[in-house]
């Protein structure tokens, strides 16, 4: 362990952050003879936060590397799928099944659920924000809520969950981007003067760097955004809103406001950037107010996490599961035209989908075989793309 109280990549590689109850599980099967026995085990969502009918799953290439080495075969939704709790019939359904000796991957269970719950929470949540937004732009700002250890996980999350950028440093670096960003009110507190610290940032900036004014902090916004308009004028890119909660009064009229005394002076071009307790709600009617881009914190890095489990369902070939589970391989069939899903036993035959006629793709693939990891892991953009073509077939 560091000296900021997280495990290291080594510590988590070698279970060392694993309930104490797999260890002695691990010991006595070891001494009873039992940790060579093979079984087939499934992961899976429980019911999903907030009423959710779907997640998007986020974590695969973590889980790919948390597992490569071990002599065991996985199976699992590709990173960004759209998942739900159960099936068009009410069958649970998995998102990744493990085949080998149990004693070779018990003691993965803890750091396995991790990696998928809270990514799986944090993609959904930005998910769900992108659909509110529509077409406007979206910045993760949240890893000030969260352990920094956690930064690149929650922007990537965030990223692949359809936002447009980060704001982080490690962040970025995760997703293969610049970090995204505008001023904070330090800056201008420094400087003692709005103009004084909007013409700095103007003049030490590189040109590539946006010129988005914060235009709340002594004075009314409306005002101050005037003020940053005729100080910068046509440098201003943008205009940024932050103001407290305790402060707004009506934010979406403030923001009609802001963009009709712009617009009167000829400044069409400044673009108004929210931010600030921003939620899926806020955002679909700020953007309908006039926003153009928004920076989301909290309600994003600290999104519910999905309640993911993992539950043995065949032992050496015997059929078995605990109350509330379903035992056996399965296979999880999507019908790709309405993203409808069928759960079926392995051998089963293909469907056709039971919502459109249309047909249906095995969605649990090869991840790691006996050790090696055999599926391509796509880099984030890649993902996020793949999430965003889901996202136009789904509503919140």
């Amino acid at each position: 362990m560091g000296i900021f109280h997280s495990a290291s990549d080594e510590e988590i590689k070698q279970a060392g952050t694993t309930d104490i109850y797999f260890v002695r599980t691990k010991q006595i099967i070891e001494a009873k003879g039992l940790s060579r026995t093979p079984v087939i085990a499934d992961v899976t969502p429980g019911k999903l936060p907030k009423n959710w009918s779907w997640g998007i799953l986020c974590g695969i290439e973590e889980e790919a590397r948390l597992l490569e080495g071990l002599p065991i075969d996985v199976y699992a939704m590709p990173e960004g799928s759209v998942f739900y709790h159960e099936d068009h019939r009410g069958v649970r359904e998995p998102v990744m099944r493990i085949e080998g000796p149990y004693g070779e991957f018990c003691l993965y269970e803890t750091p396995l659920l991790g990696l998928l719950c809270q990514a799986s929470g944090v993609a959904t949540q930005a998910a769900r924000i992108r659909k509110a937004a529509g077409d406007k732009t979206l910045v993760a700002f949240g890893i000030r809520r969260m352990h920094p250890a956690l930064a690149p996980m929650l922007d990537r999350a965030a990223y692949i969950g359809g936002f447009d950028g980060v704001s982080s440093l490690a962040g970025a670096k995760a997703i293969g981007a610049e970090p995204m960003g505008t001023m904070p009110h330090a800056l201008i507190i420094v400087f003692g003067s709005q103009t004084e610290a909007w013409k700095a940032f103007d003049e030490v900036m590189p040109p590539e760097v946006p010129r988005i004014a914060l235009v709340d902090t002594y004075y009314d916004e409306k005002m101050e955004a005037l003020m940053a308009a005729e100080t910068l004028k046509k440098r201003l890119f943008g205009v940024r809103l932050d103001t407290p909660s305790s402060r707004r009064g009506d934010f979406a009229e403030i923001i009609r406001e802001v963009r009709w005394e712009l617009d009167i002076r000829g400044y069409t071009h400044v673009k108004i950037f929210v931010s600030g307790g921003m939620n899926e709600e806020s955002v679909k009617a700020l953007s309908e107010a006039g926003a153009d881009a928004f920076g989301v914190g909290t309600s994003v890095s600290n999104a519910p996490t999905i309640d993911f489990a993992m539950d043995i369902v065949e032992i050496d070939g015997r059929l078995c599961a605990k109350r509330g589970k379903m035992g056996g391989r399965k296979q999880v069939w999507r019908c790709q035209r309405c993203l409808t899903d069928t759960v079926l036993p392995f051998d089963a035959k293909q469907p056709s989908c039971p919502n459109c006629g249309g047909k249906t793709e095995p969605m649990l693939k090869p991840l790691i075989k006996n050790g090696k990891i055999v599926a391509e892991l796509p880099e984030p953009k890649e993902i996020r793309r793949y999430v965003l073509e889901q996202l136009e077939k789904l509503t919140i």
